[in-house]
């Protein structure tokens, strides 16, 4: 496994950190292929085998359930400080309210089990929140202890850089790492919110690096149970299919060239476009090997110029 830092801090993650919205009780109203209990800890326990440190859930994933499993799985298979915990707050009563803030925090301590997590993510952009009010009650929950770094989701680059002006102007703690919507078939951070980042040296942990699985077969649908059923991934992808085949197609042609799988060339691409930590949502432990084996694939600036020729703009998806 290969490692890089949160931001300016000194928290050390795993190149590949895993997404936990697969991990939770099955719902109707959240997502229907997430795993059970038993299946979570044997895919966590997998993953720490394997050397990845990261894993990034959120209060509102399965209805909290995530958080639970995740929590329980870490517990069970290793020492506290040898991992890194991600969770998040937006989606919930008041959004990204100071009150709401300080009940979500200590929610999620609660299911996860623990008295700290690593890094705090709020998970959209709150419009009805002063950004002041938002920053000081973040900075708050590290200077007591309950969090050690913090981080934003997906929102425009303008958002993202008026809350790190609010954080520096005060004196608070500013956000070391950007969970943003990025992929080869999903690129318009590139103009703005990305190179914000990366001149704040602000990590990128994208979600989604496979496209919803797009990325990772010839084909654009699959017999999956999540292929079939994810409705948020058909939003996101199905109306731009016929462009996006494109791309698709170029990255099974690479993968061929190299003999790897096409789901490693995405990832591969990503770690070459200057990301840190992609988060992989895997429902099976055979994804985290895939994943994790993506680490050896090296792309040529020819191989980048192929892959991404064909993207055309898209409309956006993530910043709301």
């Amino acid at each position: 496994m290969e490692f890089g830092k949160i931001g300016n801090t000194d928290i050390e993650v795993s190149k590949l950190c895993v997404g936990c919205m697969s991990f939770g009780k099955p719902s109707e109203d959240f997502h229907q292929w997430t795993l059970e209990e038993s299946e979570t800890e044997d895919v966590v326990k997998h993953a720490l085998d394997l050397g990845v440190n990261f894993f990034d859930t959120a209060n509102g994933y399965s209805h909290g359930t995530s958080e639970e499993y995740l929590g329980k799985a870490l517990r069970k298979n290793i020492d506290r400080d040898k991992v890194v915990i991600a969770t998040k707050v937006y989606f919930n009563e008041g959004k990204l309210s100071r009150n709401a803030i300080m009940r979500e925090i200590d929610g999620s301590l609660k299911r996860l089990g623990t008295d700290y997590v690593d890094l705090y993510i709020i998970h959209r952009f709150d419009y009805d929140t002063p950004i002041e009010e938002t920053m000081e009650a973040l900075h708050d929950l590290v200077k007591a202890g309950k969090v050690r770094a913090l981080g934003a989701s997906a929102m425009y680059g303008y958002q993202f850089q008026n809350m790190q002006h609010a954080a520096e102007k005060n004196g608070w703690t500013k956000f070391s790492a950007m969970e943003n919507h990025y992929n080869l078939l999903y690129r318009e951070d590139e103009r703005e919110l990305i190179p914000v980042c990366k001149e704040q040296n602000v990590m990128l942990m994208p979600y989604s690096p496979l496209a919803g699985g797009h990325l990772g077969r010839a084909t654009w649908n699959s017999e999956s149970r999540r292929s079939q059923t994810d409705q948020m991934a058909k939003a996101k992808y199905d109306a731009t299919e016929e462009q996006d085949m494109k791309i698709v197609k170029q990255v099974r042609e690479i993968a061929e060239k190299y003999n790897v799988k096409m789901s490693q060339v995405a990832l591969a691409w990503l770690w070459k476009k200057g990301v840190t930590s992609p988060i992989i949502g895997a429902t099976k432990k055979q994804y985290l090997d895939d994943a994790v084996g993506a680490l050896q694939v090296k792309l040529t600036e020819d191989d980048v110029k192929l892959l991404e020729e064909a993207y055309m703009p898209h409309k956006v998806v993530g910043a709301i």
